[in-house]
C-alpha cells in the first residue's frame, strides 16, 4: 500500500501551496483595497484547512483494523470529505455574510490598485498547477479527498478568473460595487459546491452505490462460470477506495461441498478479475430453485433490466 505516503505528500504541497496564495492575496487584497481578491484569499485560506483535515485522515486510514473497527478505518475518507464539505459552507457564509456589510455600508468605496490584477494572475497559475496535481494523485490512489480538493481548485481557478475580470472592470471603469458584487457572487458559489460535496458523500455513509455499471459487470462475470447461477441478493459497498461485493449464488444441489466451494471461488476470482480495486467477495451458496421469502437486500439482474 503505497498511496498513503503519496496523499500525506500531496496534503502538504497543499497545505504549503495554500498557505503561499492565501497569504499573498490577503495582504495585497487589504493593501489594494479589492474586496474580491480578500474573497479570494478567504477562499485559500479555507483550502488549507480542507488540506489540513485530509492530512489528518490520512493517517486515521492507516490504522489497522481492530475489533472496535473490524472493517479498518478507510471511511475517514468519506466523513472527512464531510467535514471538509461543512467547513468549506462556513468559509462561504462568513465570507457572504461579510461581503453584504460591505454592500449596505455608507461609507464610500475604494478603487482597488493594479497589483491586484497581477497576484490575481499569479494565485490563476497557482491553482491551476494544483488541481492538476491533486486530481492526478487522487485517481492514482483512488482517494475521494484529494480529487474532491482538486476539483475545488479548479473552481477555485475559476473563481480566480472572475475576481480578474472584475478588476479589469472595477479599474478601468472606476465603478467600486463591481468589486464587492463579484465577491458575493464566489461566496454563494463556495456555499454551492460546499452543499453538493456534503450530499455527495451521503451515498457512500449510506453504503449506496453511483455506478450501477459495477452490477452488471459482476452479473457478466458470473455467466462465464460454469455451475453458477442467478445471483441475487448482491451488494456492493464501499469503504475508502475499496469495493466489498457480498452475493447468493445457485448450485446443483447434488455437488458434494468442495465441488460447490470451487464454484464459489472461481465467482470470486473473476469479479475481481473484472472490477477494479475489489477487496473482498463473499459468495454464499444455495441449491438451484431455492426461493427465500423475503430477499429485503441486494440486487438481482431482474433488478436492474425493469430499470
Amino acid at each position: 500500500m503505497k498511496k498513503q505516503p503519496n496523499i500525506l505528500i500531496a496534503s502538504w504541497i497543499s497545505i504549503i501551496g495554500n498557505a503561499l496564495l492565501a497569504i499573498l492575496k490577503l495582504i495585497v487584497g487589504f493593501v489594494s483595497g479589492s474586496f474580491a481578491v480578500i474573497a479570494d484569499g478567504i477562499d485559500s485560506t479555507a483550502d488549507i484547512i480542507s488540506s489540513i483535515v485530509t492530512l489528518i485522515t490520512a493517517k486515521v486510514v492507516l490504522r489497522p483494523p481492530n475489533i472496535k473497527f473490524p472493517y479498518g478505518y478507510e471511511k475517514a475518507d468519506t466523513v472527512g470529505t464531510k467535514v471538509l464539505s461543512m467547513l468549506i459552507f462556513l468559509a462561504g457564509a462568513q465570507l457572504a455574510i461579510s461581503t453584504v456589510k460591505q454592500l449596505i455600508s455608507p461609507e464610500i468605496a475604494t478603487i482597488p490598485s493594479v497589483i491586484a490584477i497581477y497576484v490575481t494572475l499569479l494565485s490563476m497559475a497557482g491553482k491551476i498547477a494544483l488541481s492538476l496535481y491533486l486530481k492526478f494523485i487522487g485517481r492514482k490512489s483512488s482517494n475521494n479527498m484529494l480529487m474532491t480538493m482538486g476539483i475545488h481548485m479548479r473552481n477555485d481557478m475559476l473563481i480566480s478568473l472572475t475576481v480578474l475580470i472584475s478588476l479589469i472592470a472595477t479599474i478601468y471603469l472606476k465603478i467600486a460595487i463591481i468589486d464587492k458584487i463579484i465577491a458575493l457572487f464566489i461566496s454563494l458559489f463556495i456555499m454551492y459546491e460546499a452543499v453538493r460535496i456534503f450530499m455527495r458523500t451521503n451515498i457512500e455513509l449510506m453504503d449506496g452505490n453511483e455506478e450501477p455499471v459495477l452490477y452488471e459487470k459482476i452479473f457478466e462475470a458470473i455467466k462465464t462460470v460454469d455451475g453458477a447461477s442467478n445471483p441475487h441478493r448482491t451488494r456492493v459497498r464501499k469503504i475508502g477506495s475499496l469495493y466489498m461485493v457480498n452475493l447468493d449464488v445457485e448450485v446443483d444441489p447434488g455437488l458434494t461441498v468442495k465441488e460447490a466451494h470451487d464454484i464459489a471461488k472461481k465467482v470470486e476470482n473473476i469479479i475481481k478479475s473484472r472490477l477494479e480495486n475489489v477487496y473482498d467477495v463473499m459468495v454464499h451458496i444455495e441449491p438451484r430453485g431455492n426461493k427465500e421469502s423475503d430477499e429485503k437486500f441486494g440486487l438481482s439482474e431482474d433488478n436492474l433490466t425493469s430499470k
